[in-house]
């Protein structure tokens, strides 16, 4: 099982910064959700810690070793993954082609017919949607797609990108359901999520973002039954 560890990560935009001295830390196959207000840096964070964005400060240790500086593509090969927001899939390529997209690293090419029988067993629809163009999907079957092809690269650490946005409560829970499964079989995971009150639910551990800063941490049940928490983040 693998570990992410963040180190007071600073990052942002141009001049503007974002994250501030920001640490976490993944525990081996468990599922932890970063939860917060739009604009508290939720995104930025994964953006950073993929390589996707340059980080300024700080470092990100997976499995021991120093990934800050390394390219969004390397980090993918040692197995650090990301489910990203809004699916950024190839709609005008079938389901399969897709999911045989996510399956670049080396490791996943030489284990794919595997993998993709896993995978149809955890999203079966998809096997019965294999040959349809993403584009015709529902949104709810397009973020099962964009789940798909991240499982497909064989991730040792798997991080969504807002898993639920736009999504009808009803694929939300069959979404989440598939969380609870992967979390079953072992699989390290973050989940930056907009549904605090499900994210909560189905993690082990929480933190709770604000202005690019950690102001909670916690076991989720424990982060949950917090009042501020549930004032700020839940309504009760």
């Amino acid at each position: 099982m693998s570990t992410l560890q963040v180190t007071n990560l600073e990052s942002g935009y141009g001049e503007v910064q974002i994250l501030w001295s920001l640490s976490l830390g993944l525990q081996p196959g468990k599922l932890t959700s970063l939860v917060g207000s739009n604009g508290s840096g939720k995104t930025t964070l994964l953006r950073a810690v993929t390589g996707l964005i340059k980080p300024w400060k700080g470092n990100v240790m997976f499995d021991g070793k120093d990934v800050t500086k390394i390219s969004p593509h390397e980090k993918a090969e040692m197995g650090l993954v990301l489910v990203p927001e809004a699916r950024q899939l190839f709609t005008d390529m079938s389901v399969l082609e897709n999911l045989e997209m996510g399956a670049t690293p080396k490791a996943a090419r030489a284990e794919f017919a595997q993998t993709l029988e896993w995978v149809y067993s955890l999203l079966p629809r998809l096997k019965e949607r294999q040959n349809q163009l993403t584009g015709t999907l529902s949104g709810g079957e397009q973020q099962m797609v964009a789940i798909a092809r991240g499982l497909m690269a064989k991730p040792k650490v798997l991080m969504f990108d807002e898993l639920s946005l736009g999504l009808s409560p009803l694929l939300v829970i069959n979404l989440f359901e598939v969380l609870l499964k992967l979390k079953t079989q072992g699989l390290t995971m973050l989940l930056v999520e907009q549904n605090v009150q499900m994210a909560l639910a189905v993690s082990d551990y929480a933190y709770v973002l604000s202005n690019g800063r950690v102001d909670i941490e916690g076991e989720s049940r424990t982060v949950m039954g917090m009042e501020s928490v549930r004032k700020a983040y839940l309504g009760i």
